[in-house]
């Protein structure tokens, strides 16, 4: 994310962040209800920042804690890299990808070359899991 880009001054967000993690710490569960709390804009530039990290904003929409694993590796990435999505699991030869498109989940079940199916909304993640645990084919 280029902080110039966003509607929302980027000292404004940083500020709101500091906040939020003053109260919440490292908890997600805590996090996640604060984030509701926010106006629309606001609480978009922030989940798409590098002010909070992929896990958190996994557990904003999904309100999941995901096996360890996953969690370690949405934590080492920032939001900001949702953008173009995170690659966090993977069972045989299919990944799966996490991403936000227009404010909203995305999971993506691929190969490794092609997308095979994408999931979208609060379900994505149930439903990309089913989908890589047991594949139709």
């Amino acid at each position: 994310m280029d902080p110039a880009d966003t509607p929302v001054p980027f000292r404004k967000l940083a500020a709101l962040a500091d906040h939020l993690f003053e109260q919440c710490e490292d908890d997600v569960t805590c996090l996640s209800p604060m984030l509701d709390t926010l106006d629309p804009t606001t609480r978009d530039e922030l989940l798409a920042s590098d002010l909070l990290n992929a896990f958190q904003v996994f557990y904003y929409f999904f309100h999941i804690i995901p096996d360890e694993l996953v969690q370690e590796r949405l934590e080492l990435e920032p939001a900001s890299s949702l953008i173009k999505g995170v690659k966090i699991d993977e069972i045989d030869l299919l990944e799966l990808f996490f991403t936000v498109k227009n404010h909203e989940p995305v999971v993506i079940v691929s190969d490794g070359e092609t997308p095979l199916m994408t999931f979208r909304g609060k379900t994505a993640w149930a439903e990309g899991v089913k989908y890589i645990e047991n594949p139709p084919y």
